[in-house]
């Protein structure tokens, strides 16, 4: 990654709070320390960040703009292919067990298995504000939120780079979406969602991909993860018979609906 893309990323990165620690911008960049460093004392040096401990932020007298995110906005995207959708949601509840703990990402595919997760009793943490409406008429749905801001665009809620917002909480499966996915892993339009869903994956025993074929006709952004770290790929029949194999063949499970 070229230096000028690493600055262009470290200040997406300080956008939404004003602030981004070193451990962050380590999963975001996917540098090493020196580079970061290096980085960060070239741009205090020119007076566009102000180095502390931890990591930076940007000078005082530079107000972080309103958190906005990158990609396709929630609203225009919940229109497409929804049919696909719905279909891959409902596989994807098939999965969970009576009264067990899940983690659902926010998304506009990850939001058609709400309406399948009624009567089974769930613990879900998600940080999207879309899937908390649709769970809450769910009596027996118990909803765990983290803390951070709320991104509007996609209805999220992120934490702020460095904080730690995750509550106590333990759940074997999360269920996932992407902005595109190719050999390379899950990939998003928006650093800010990669250092979010890395906070989810670490605290899953399995992860399970919800996307529609389309996803994987678009190989362009941030990699969250590779797919050595994906479990399970939920999707519709679009896909194509080669990305199957490739993923097959990288050991997931594919399961097409």
């Amino acid at each position: 990654m070229h230096a000028a893309e690493r600055e262009r990323r470290i200040f997406e990165a300080l956008r939404p709070t004003g602030f981004v620690s070193y451990r962050d911008l380590e999963v975001l960049l996917d540098a090493s320390p020196a580079t970061i460093r290096r980085d960060l004392a070239r741009l205090e040096d020119a007076r566009q960040i102000v180095r502390v401990h931890g990591g930076a932020k940007l000078p005082e007298d530079e107000e972080p703009a309103a958190p906005r995110l990158m990609g396709t906005p929630f609203d225009q995207s919940i229109t497409q292919h929804l049919v696909a959708k719905q279909a891959i949601g409902k596989a994807a509840a098939a999965l969970c067990s009576p009264g067990e703990g899940v983690m659902i990402d926010g998304g506009t595919t990850t939001l058609q298995m709400c309406p399948h997760l009624d009567g089974l009793g769930l613990q879900v943490l998600t940080n999207s504000l879309h899937i908390v409406n649709a769970l809450l008429p769910q009596t027996g749905t118990r909803i765990v939120l983290p803390s951070g801001a709320v991104f509007r665009e996609q209805n999220i809620i992120l934490a702020p780079a460095g904080e730690e917002s995750m509550p106590r909480f333990h759940a074997p499966r999360l269920f996932m979406g992407a902005a595109a996915v190719g050999a390379q892993g899950a990939m998003q339009a928006d650093p800010v969602l990669v250092a979010a869903e890395r906070r989810l994956i670490d605290r899953a025993e399995e992860v399970i991909l919800l996307v529609d074929s389309s996803k994987f006709r678009s190989q362009s952004g941030t990699i969250v993860c590779g797919l050595d770290e994906i479990d399970t790929i939920i999707t519709d029949s679009g896909i194509s018979d080669h990305m199957a194999e490739t993923l097959r063949a990288a050991g997931l499970k594919v399961v097409v609906c």
